[in-house]
């Protein structure tokens, strides 16, 4: 393990590594609170792996995610994490695909289950799913779960898990409904909170105020004068988001928005298209950004303020991760200046008021992308690997491998990034070619 974590690039612990794990190895339960990016599921990962009998094919250990994305993030760097021992497999139990798969996946036994609380419940209900020898229960961003309308499912999971377990609870903030879980649940848990504000050197934070009605022009000026290539706006609800999406789409601004509301495959292609830099701006609610783990963001928006400071903080931390500079805009009517105060508060420190006129658009474009994404009819059940696509646009279609960006696989569809100038002549070329020997249907997004 520690060889692997060396490959791995983990020369030493983060904070809530250096807390955690020393509890987590003694077999203890814990509450810890930290933030996405924060080194938890390396935390968590690294204890669950520990006592796993690779002989035994049953699920040992249950991690309960907020989001499918989320859940397939953290089995990804369990994945890496296991690298060093036998044979571990690890499989994602989540909503928005079909059962069946995943049943017959179970049939052959998995030692690792990380998945969503609804569909982790329906495999327990249809029997799918026995969890007689689990030794490790994980909530991540129990939190968020909770926010969601988690509880009853959590317990109903937890009612059906060994007397002798050991129960691992990482939240970003804690809620009472947290304080409920684990005086229900737990056994004399361990508590460890690692610093959640962010260091004021690496976050940038700016406050305006606005007038409620002027709340759109404030966005398009802000977005005008800062000019992030990558940008979150957060909104309150579904209505709000789509509200600023209209307004920035006729001012010519590349948005999407993200909320609860939408097709598991529409939230994949929105997310993909975000992070391979094909979308300047994803406006999204903060229940729908959970578990976003967006490389080298440079911006987020709060088009309200967050009725919870812990939220606020929360929000801003997504921007300026892995240690580069992070920008955080607020715009506040007179109104939610109450929650401007408990933010002070919170910070321990005054808040930064700026005046909106002194912001100026920059000439030039609007804010366009530097990506533009391929969509191809294609995909992980169709056999398709990353290699095939890279392959087919720099062997037919003539793309240099250095224009081409992120490729995502998914069932049934592929997504490829390629720069912007070069997304029509490699359109015409896949379209008139072939991929791994087959005609396929591919579109620009």
């Amino acid at each position: 393990m520690l060889a692997n974590l060396d490959a791995l690039g983990y020369a030493e612990m983060t904070p809530i590594q250096a807390q955690s794990l020393p509890v987590i190895l003694k077999g203890m339960d814990l509450i810890a609170q930290a933030k996405t990016g924060s080194g938890k599921t390396a935390a968590f990962g690294i204890g669950l792996l520990n006592p796993i009998n690779p002989r035994y094919f049953g699920c040992q250990a249950l991690v309960l995610c907020p989001t499918r994305e989320l859940a397939d993030q953290v089995a990804k760097e369990l994945r890496r994490l296991a690298r060093s021992e036998d044979n571990i497999k690890i499989l994602t139990l989540c909503g928005g695909v079909s059962l069946g798969p995943q049943i017959a996946s179970l049939e052959h036994g998995a030692h690792i289950i990380v998945g969503t609380p609804g569909r982790v419940q329906q495999h327990l209900s249809k029997g799918t799913l026995v969890l007689d020898g689990l030794n490790t229960l994980v909530l991540d961003e129990a939190d968020r779960m909770l926010d969601m309308g988690f509880y009853d499912a959590i317990a109903q999971i937890i009612g059906q898990t060994p007397e002798r377990r050991q129960t691992l609870l990482f939240s970003a903030t804690y809620p009472t409904g947290i304080k409920q879980l684990s005086a229900a649940f737990m056994r004399n848990p361990q508590q460890v909170k690692v610093d959640t504000l962010h260091a004021d050197s690496q976050i940038e934070q700016h406050f305006y105020e606005v007038d409620p009605e002027d709340r759109m022009n404030a966005v398009t000026r802000v977005l005008g004068h800062f000019r992030p290539e990558s940008c979150v706006a957060f909104c309150f609800t579904k209505q709000q988001c789509q509200e600023v999406v209209d307004h920035l789409q006729s001012k010519g601004i590349s948005a999407e928005a993200l909320h609860g509301d939408l097709e598991q495959r529409d939230r994949d292609q929105v997310l993909t298209v975000f992070a391979n830099r094909s979308l300047s701006v994803l406006v999204a609610t903060d229940v729908a950004a959970r578990g976003l783990d967006i490389d080298a963001l440079d911006m987020v928006i709060n088009v309200e303020l967050a009725r919870d400071a812990e939220i606020h903080v929360h929000r801003v931390g997504r921007t300026g991760r892995a240690g580069e500079k992070g920008l955080a805009v607020s715009l506040v009517a007179p109104a939610e200046g109450h929650r401007a105060k408990a933010i002070e508060v919170l910070q321990k420190a005054p808040l930064r008021w700026e005046q909106l006129d002194s912001l100026k658009a920059k000439a030039g474009e609007p804010l366009v992308p530097v990506m533009s994404t391929l969509c191809i009819a294609a995909g992980r059940k169709d056999k398709l690997r990353p290699g095939d696509i890279l392959g087919a646009l720099t062997g037919d279609a003539g793309v240099p491998g250095k224009q081409v960006g992120k490729i995502a696989i998914f069932d049934f569809q592929a997504y490829v990034a390629v720069e912007r100038g070069v997304a029509k002549q490699a359109l015409q070329r896949l379209n008139s070619g072939k991929i791994k020997g087959r005609s396929l249907k591919v579109r620009i997004i």
